[in-house]
Parts: C-alpha cells; sequence; structure tokens
C-alpha cells in the first residue's frame, strides 16, 4: 500500500500541486467487484483546498488516473454502517450517497479518521459522522501495520500548520538577520545554539531572583494550614452534636412506624370484622320465614322467596383465607345449614302435598269432560305452582337430593293424573269413530265387556281395503249393539236411505275431524306441560336438531330412546334437554300407545282412513318440529307418524294385491275394470285429501306404484279376456285413465298421462283396422294380391296383365259388394261394436267415427290402386265417398 501510495503521489498529485495524506482501496457495494482508490488530498498552495479523489487503474495499461473528485466541503455524513462490528463497507454523502466497501476494515478506520482530522483542522462546517466508534475519532495514529503511514499523515498535517502574524514576524526578522544561513546553514545553527544558551542562563537568574517571593507564598501557605486545622476541629465538634440529634430522630421514626402500623392493623381488623357482619348475618325477618313462613299465600310465598335467597347469599359468600378457621364462623355457617336444611325440608313436604291434592282436584273433574272430545285443562294448577319456581330453583342449587325427589314425585302424580285422562278423552274418540253412545259403553271399565267390545269391533271392521260398504256396515251393526232405542233406530233408518258412497264420505270426514280433534287436544297439553316444567324446574329448552321423522317417514336415531319408559330421572344427566325429554316421556308415557291404537282402529274401520291421517299427523309434526326439534311432542308425534307411513303403504300394497288377484267373468263382456275405477276414486280423494300438505312426496310414490299396477293389471286382464276383444278392453280403460289424470291433473303422472294417451290411441286404431277387415272381405284381400304382386317388382300397369288379377277378376269382385251390400255390412259392424263396447265409457261414437274415416281412407286408396293398375278401364266402385257417408250416418241414427 506504502509504493501504490508513493506512486499515486509522484504520478497524479504532485504535478498537480496537492499532498496524499491518506489513501482506502474499495470497490462499489452491490455490483461486480471492480476496485478504485478513495484519496485524501490537500493543496500546497493556500488557500488549502481538501478534496476526496477517485483514483482507477487504466485499461490500457499499469497507470493509473484521476477519474472523480469532490471537495470536502461537499460532504454531509460519513456513515460507518456499524460502531461495534467490524465492516468494511461505509457511505460518503456528496451530492448522492455513494457506497463503498473497503479492502480491510483498518484501511476503512484509517481513512476515517483522517477525514475527521482534516475537518477538524480546515473546514469550518461540521461534517457528521454516524456510527463510527469515538474511540476512533479521538485516537490520532491507528495501530497496525499502517502506523507509519498514518504518522507520516500527521506529520505532513503538521508541517501544514498555520502561523500566526507574530510568528510570521519573528522568523523574517531573524532570515534577514541571516541572510548566510541560506549559504552556510552549519553558522546558522552555531548562532543559534549560542542564542539559545544565552536564553537559558536568563531564565535561571530570573528564578534565582524569584527565590524570596517564594518563601513569602510558603508561609502564607502554612498559615492557610492552621486555619484548616481549626475548621476541622470545629466541624468535628458539630458533627458529635449532628450525632446525638440523628440517633434522637431514628427513635422518633421508629416510634412512628409502630404507630403506623398498628393503625393499619387495626383498620385491616375493622375491614374483616364488618366484611363478616355484612355478609354472614341474617336477619330475623328472614329466619322466621324460614321456620314458619306461610307457603299457601302469595305473600308468605315472597317473604319465604326473599329469605332462602338471603340464606343462599349468606352461603355463598366467598370467604377470605383465614376466616373459616374462626370459631364464630364456623357457629353461623352451621346454622345457615341447620334453616337450608329445615326450611328444604317444610318446602318439599308443601309442595308433595299440593302435587297429591292436584291429583284429586283434577279427578273431580273428569265427568264433564267424558261426554265431549276435550282434555281437562291443567292451567290454573300450573299459574299456582308457578309461584313457588323461585323456590325450586333455590331447592335445585342448595339441596338436589330433595329437588331430585321432588320432580319424581311430580312425575309419578302427573303420569297417573294424565293416564286417567288421556284414556278417558280417548275412549270418547273411539265411541264417536264407531258410532256407539255413552250409554252402550257405561260397563266398559270392567274387563269381560271392554274384551267383548273389543272382539265384536274387530270382527266388524274386518281387514278389507275395499273403498265402498266396510264404514256403512260397521255403523249399522255398532247401532244394534248399542240397544234399540228410538233415536238410534231413527238415525238407522236415515243411514239406510244413504247411497254407500255417501255414507263412505261422511264416515270419512267425521273420522277426519275427530283425529284432527284429537291431535288438536294433545298439542297444546303437551307444549303447556313441557313449558311448565321448563319454567317450574328450572330447566332450559335448547333449540337443537336432534333425531326425529324424516319427509320421507323413515325413523332417524333418537327414536328409540324417546319411547323408553324410565322409572326415575338419572342422577347424572347430559344435559337438561334431556331432562325435560324423560320427565315428558314419563309423564305422557300413555300417548303413543292410545295413539297407535287409535290409529289402528281407524285403518280398520276403513284403509283410507290412513290418508287423513298421514296429511293430519305429517302437518301436527311439521308444526312441532318448527317449535322444538328435540321435543317430546316432535319425537313422540314423528314415531307415530312413521306407523301411520306403514298403514299407508299397507293399504297401497293392499290395492296392488286386489289388482294382482282380480278376475274377469268369461260370460260377460269386460267394460271397465274395478280396480280402474277404484283408482279414479282413490286418486279423487286423495287430491281432495292432500291439497296443500306437507307430505306431497309420499302421495305421488304411492300413485307411481298405483299406476304401473293398473297398467300391468289391465293388459293382463286384456289378454285373458274372451268375451271382449284384447283391443277394446285395453282401449276403454286406457282411455278412462287419461281422462281420469286429464281432470285431476296430477304433476307426477304426466308422463303416465302421455303413456295411457298413446296406449288407448294405438289400440282404438288396431280395433279399427281389425273391424273394417270384415264388411268388404273380398275386396281387401283382392288389393293385398295386387299390392303384393308390386311388391315383387311387378309394374303397376302390368298387373291387370295377371291371370288372378285381371280386369275381369276386378269387376267380379267390385260386383258382390254394390251399395246395398255395403251398407248391410256396415250396419253389422256397428251391431258388433256397439256389442263390444261398454255403455260407462261411451266410445261408441269415437269408435264408429274412427272406423268412418278409415272406411273412406281404405276406399281412397283402392281407388288409387285402381288408377294406377288398370289404367283407362273406367272401373269404379258401385259405391261412393258420399254414399258411405250416408250410410254410416243413418246408421247412427237408426241405433
Amino acid at each position: 500500500m506504502t509504493a501504490i501510495k508513493h506512486a499515486l503521489q509522484r504520478d497524479i498529485f504532485t504535478p498537480n500541486d496537492e499532498r496524499l495524506l491518506s489513501i482506502v482501496n474499495v470497490c462499489k457495494a452491490g455490483k461486480k467487484k471492480r476496485n478504485c482508490f478513495l484519496c485524501a488530498t490537500v493543496t500546497t498552495e493556500r488557500p488549502v483546498q481538501v478534496n476526496v479523489v477517485k483514483v482507477k487503474k487504466s485499461d490500457k495499461g499499469d497507470f493509473y488516473k484521476r477519474q472523480t473528485a469532490w471537495a470536502l466541503r461537499d460532504l454531509a455524513i460519513v456513515d460507518a454502517k456499524d460502531a461495534v462490528k467490524e465492516n468494511p463497507e461505509f457511505d460518503l454523502h456528496f451530492d448522492k450517497v455513494y457506497k463503498w466497501v473497503a479492502s480491510s476494515t483498518v484501511e476503512k478506520n484509517t481513512f476515517i479518521s483522517c477525514i475527521w482530522k482534516l475537518n477538524q483542522r480546515y473546514l469550518r462546517k461540521k461534517i457528521d459522522f454516524v456510527n463510527v466508534s469515538s474511540q476512533l475519532l479521538e485516537e490520532s495514529v491507528p495501530s497496525g501495520e499502517n502506523q507509519s503511514v498514518a504518522g507520516g499523515d500527521e506529520e505532513a498535517v503538521d508541517e501544514y500548520q498555520e502561523l500566526n502574524a507574530r510568528e510570521e514576524q519573528d522568523i523574517e526578522i531573524m532570515m534577514e538577520g541571516c541572510e548566510y544561513a541560506i549559504a552556510n546553514a552549519e553558522a546558522f545553527a552555531e548562532k543559534l545554539s549560542r542564542e539559545l544558551q544565552v536564553l537559558d542562563g536568563a531564565n535561571i537568574q530570573s528564578i534565582m531572583a524569584s527565590e524570596k517571593q517564594v518563601n513569602i507564598l510558603m508561609k502564607l501557605l502554612d498559615e492557610a494550614l492552621k486555619e484548616v486545622d481549626q475548621i476541622e476541629l470545629k466541624l468535628s465538634s458539630y458533627e458529635e452534636m449532628l450525632q446525638s440529634v440523628k440517633e434522637q430522630m431514628d427513635q422518633i421514626s421508629e416510634s412512628n412506624h409502630l404507630i403506623h402500623l398498628s393503625n393499619t392493623n387495626n383498620v385491616k381488623l375493622l375491614s374483616e370484622i364488618e366484611f363478616l357482619v355484612n355478609h354472614m348475618d341474617l336477619a330475623k325477618g328472614h329466619i322466621k320465614a324460614l321456620q314458619e313462613g306461610d307457603l299457601t299465600s302469595s305473600r308468605g310465598i315472597e317473604a319465604c322467596t326473599n329469605a332462602a335467597d338471603a340464606l343462599l347469599q349468606c352461603m355463598n359468600v366467598a370467604l377470605r383465607p383465614g376466616h373459616d378457621m374462626l370459631h364464630a364462623v364456623k357457629q353461623q355457617q352451621q346454622r345457615f345449614s341447620d334453616l337450608r336444611e329445615q326450611f328444604a325440608r317444610r318446602l318439599a313436604s308443601h309442595l308433595n302435598s299440593v302435587f297429591v291434592q292436584q291429583g284429586h282436584d283434577q279427578s273431580s273433574t273428569l265427568a264433564q269432560h267424558s261426554v265431549e272430545l276435550t282434555l281437562p285443562n291443567h292451567h290454573p294448577f300450573h299459574r299456582d305452582l308457578l309461584r313457588y319456581a323461585k323456590l325450586m330453583e333455590w331447592l335445585k342449587n342448595t339441596d338436589y337430593g330433595k329437588y331430585e325427589g321432588l320432580t319424581k314425585n311430580y312425575m309419578d302424580y302427573l303420569s297417573r293424573l294424565y293416564e286417567r285422562e288421556i284414556k278417558e278423552f280417548f275412549e270418547v274418540a273411539k265411541i264417536k269413530m264407531t258410532g256407539t253412545t255413552r250409554e252402550g259403553k257405561k260397563f266398559a271399565t270392567l274387563p269381560r265387556k271392554e274384551s267383548a267390545v273389543k272382539q265384536e269391533t274387530e270382527s266388524l271392521h274386518g281387514s278389507s281395503g275395499k273403498l265402498t260398504g266396510s264404514t256403512s256396515s260397521l255403523n249399522k251393526l255398532s247401532v244394534q249393539s248399542s240397544g234399540n232405542r228410538r233415536s238410534q233406530s231413527s238415525s238407522l233408518l236415515d243411514m239406510g236411505n244413504m247411497s254407500a258412497s255417501d255414507l263412505d264420505v261422511a264416515d270419512r270426514t267425521k273420522f277426519d275431524k275427530i283425529f284432527e280433534q284429537v291431535l288438536s287436544e294433545l298439542e297444546p297439553l303437551c307444549l303447556a306441560e313441557q313449558d311448565f316444567i321448563s319454567k317450574f324446574f328450572k330447566l332450559q329448552q335448547h333449540q337443537s336438531i336432534s333425531g326425529t321423522t324424516t319427509n320421507e317417514g323413515e325413523e332417524v336415531d333418537g327414536g328409540t330412546s324417546s319411547r323408553s319408559h324410565t322409572s326415575g330421572v338419572p342422577q347424572t344427566m347430559s344435559s337438561e334437554k334431556d331432562m325435560i325429554r324423560q320427565m315428558m316421556t314419563k309423564i305422557f308415557r300413555c300417548i303413543e300407545p292410545e295413539l297407535n291404537n287409535l290409529i289402528a282402529l281407524g285403518d280398520k274401520i276403513d284403509s283410507f282412513n290412513s290418508l287423513y291421517m298421514l296429511v293430519k299427523m305429517s302437518h301436527h309434526v311439521w308444526t312441532a318440529q318448527n317449535v322444538d326439534p328435540a321435543s317430546f311432542l316432535s319425537t313422540t308425534l314423528g314415531n307415530v307418524l312413521v306407523t301411520v307411513k306403514r298403514n299407508f303403504d299397507k293399504c297401497i300394497s293392499n290395492q296392488m294385491k286386489q289388482m294382482d288377484e282380480v278376475k274377469i267373468s268369461k260370460k260377460s263382456k269386460v267394460g271397465i275394470l274395478p280396480f280402474v275405477a277404484e283408482f279414479e276414486e282413490f286418486a279423487a280423494l286423495a287430491e281432495s285429501i292432500f291439497k296443500n300438505a306437507e307430505r306431497r312426496g309420499d302421495l305421488d310414490k304411492a300413485y307411481i306404484k298405483l299406476i304401473r299396477a293398473v297398467f300391468i293389471s289391465v293388459e293382463k286382464v286384456a289378454n285373458e279376456s274372451q268375451k271382449t276383444p284384447r283391443d277394446v278392453v285395453m282401449m276403454e280403460n286406457f282411455h278412462h285413465i287419461f281422462a281420469t289424470l286429464s281432470r285431476l291433473k296430477i304433476s307426477c303422472l304426466e308422463a303416465e298421462k302421455k303413456e295411457a294417451k298413446q296406449k288407448y290411441t294405438d289400440h282404438l286404431q288396431s280395433y279399427v283396422i281389425y273391424s273394417l277387415g270384415q264388411p268388404l272381405e273380398k275386396l281387401n284381400h283382392f288389393f293385398e294380391g295386387v299390392e303384393a304382386r308390386v311388391a315383387q317388382g311387378i309394374r303397376e300397369e302390368e298387373v291387370s296383365y295377371q291371370l288372378a288379377f285381371n280386369k275381369q277378376e276386378l269387376r267380379k269382385v267390385i260386383k258382390e259388394y254394390p251399395g246395398k251390400e255395403v251398407k248391410k255390412g256396415l250396419d253389422n259392424l256397428y251391431k258388433k261394436v256397439d256389442k263390444h263396447l261398454c255403455e260407462e265409457e261411451n266410445l261408441l261414437q269415437v269408435v264408429w267415427h274412427s272406423m268412418q274415416d278409415e272406411f273412406i281412407r281404405q276406399y281412397k286408396h283402392f281407388e288409387g290402386l285402381i288408377a294406377r293398375c288398370y289404367p283407362g278401364s273406367g272401373i269404379t266402385m258401385e259405391f261412393t265417398i258420399q254414399d258411405i257417408l250416408d250410410y254410416c250416418s243413418s246408421i247412427a241414427q237408426s241405433h
């Protein structure tokens, strides 16, 4: 580095009257490493100019060239990047920021130190040095291998120190007095040495002359020392005096500290006592209310409730550490426990008495509800008990054992009460459904009578799935079994005057109303009881989706558990919602069996009652699920809905089975098949029942099963028919099915409606073509032979040369069918068609008109064949199209 410095000084800076003070080998940060040198220089002429010069090695040779120069006064900031760790990077802020990376940290520090010295010596403005060690700025000569270079730099800097005016004047006078000094340096040096010796001697004499003054000064110092000793003695006496005062002040401070500590302890003790008195003191009025309070009046219940809350607050107070060890606190806690136990026992006993009394009171009102189809109202009982709701919550929080006992007793008493009410209610519903009277059932409580009535009902109802007759016969027999009363006899006569279908409609309507009333009575009863249980026993009803019945009537998880009858509420509850459901299941355990019995009775009376029950039950399940999907009512109705859906599926299966087993008479014409008419009646009934129903999907599935079974059975019967042609059976029945589906507009059977129409059209056409082959039988055979010859490849105009189909044979065949003979044949055809078709479907004119059109089509076809195969022969039929129209019209009018 020294050789490079000397080379740069010689080649670049000396020619420019500059002196190189410091140099650092650098490259630009972040770019390809292309080395250059940053040089700190000063000019040899005044005024001194300090520069930072960038020198770069030439690409053409080994010499260096000056590339860029910046004046040091333009330098604003020197950033060394890190003042602690060694980092070769540094920034110089001139007109812009120049980022450099030095070849070593030592060179960077030496260069920055030189810049700092030049700034201190020559520049009026101060350059900001950032992230530079203060030690580096204070040192004048850095350590290491560059010490000689740095020393030379400082010498150079010292060499160029400015002289003040006096120094310049003295030097000029000295130089003028020694003009020979330039020529003879040794003589000049000797002269200066002699003058220096003269000056040293003068200085020594001056020092010796001032010895007296030194002695005087020493005396003054001795006196001053004596004064200092006196002052120290006084300060010592003062210190002794202050030491006694300090001891007294320490005693006073310690006394004050003890007084303050005593006051603090007294305040804390008072606070603890006030806390215990305020939070663990129960008023005498509350104690009296807990021991002797009236639990029958509203005012007494309110007083007991407030006292119980106050007792609970006293018992639940959060004691501070150490309070439970105090004897008074233990006594008070024991007193509170005794009061709680005593009041809990008194409250449980009173509520048990209320439950028992309620059972007796409600039993006395059963007689007035037994005639009408209504359930007793429990609202007054609920209203009276809700006054104890807060006390039940207190009992639940303080004595869960007695709370659980009350819950079990309530379920036991109420389950027996509701069982009597609900069974009586369903007995009235069954009587109204079967048409018997209350007098006829007055001995129904006896086991033998009840069994006999049930057997009679089962024998009367049977399991028939037919649409007509079952309900009316049941009503007649039920009226006879109830006694020979005049009113019943008159109603029997009225029923006898009604048709079977009218009886079916009336009975089904009555059944629908009774079933709806049963569900409408049960639903508010269950909801009211569930709401009361939630409020009285302080159980939260959570709205959550749980297992019930799906839209397709399939059971989901939870159905089995909801129907299980538990003997009591388990001690550990998964949630309060489960506890409500279990209590409702225990209280209303008879609802689901009674509903299933009622559904079975309705199904025995008339299997089509399952349609009414499916719609009604679906609506009530949907309503219950909207209120609370996990409630007892929703789960129970969902389970019953599964039974109703099974009965509905069984009804559909029975109808399909009857279709499969149908037998037709071999001696009479078929006409409209019974199961086709029954499907029409079923569809009309179902559409009226399922209008705006929630479970339309069940009916649509049943429709598709039934219509497919009808199609198969119709084709089966048509194939087995001997008296009536197959096409007639298919045509009439599929026309009836198409008319039924068109009238009812059942959207799910649109494809089947189109299929029925297509089958009807196809078989109508087939029957017409088959029938028209008989009136002109020989003519048909002749032209079929002509068409066969043409199909074999014989040209149409050459057919007349065939021996069997010449013109003479054609004239012979045509002469056999004059107009009179054609009319006679059509008349016989009309009679035969009339004989085949049934009257109820009224298709005779439709078929006859189709035959007329087909006959005219055949006539035109025959005329065309004559014109093409026998051209110019002048042969024509002996009757015209107008004749055909007249024949058909007159035949239709005559019949």
